[in-house]
């Protein structure tokens, strides 16, 4: 069954669970715009609303992986609305993937399966 919901998927296709994430809206007929936001650099407005739309603390929309300790990052820095927006716009690696977004929510698709949430 094909719907008329569009979803929108900032993805990275080197992260697994962002390709899972387009696998499954595929395989659910969902028309989905795809944005390569390490190609497409996102701004500020783009993550005040992702964390307008996000459940959670704003820190969850950053990746505390390898890359944010080869920065020399602390956690406890990164842990408002602010902080958020500042270290993503400088280092857009650092985002949460993929985040999924509709008209009125937001999630991050981690696990792939979590993108079902947007489509209830």
């Amino acid at each position: 069954m094909t719907t008329a919901k569009t979803v929108t998927v900032y993805h990275n296709p080197g992260c697994g669970k962002s390709r899972g994430a387009l696998e499954i809206l595929g395989e659910r007929g969902i028309e989905t715009e795809v944005i390569e936001y390490l190609k497409t650099p996102l701004d500020r407005a783009t993550f005040e609303r992702f964390l307008d739309l996000l459940p959670g603390a704003p820190a969850e929309l950053v990746r505390k992986d390898k890359r944010f300790k080869e920065l020399g990052l602390n956690e406890a820095d990164y842990q408002t609305r602010e902080q958020v927006v500042g270290v993503l716009l400088a280092h857009p690696e650092l985002m949460e993937r993929p985040v999924v977004i509709n008209d009125r929510r937001a999630i991050i698709a981690r696990p792939s399966e979590r993108v079902l949430e947007i489509l209830e």
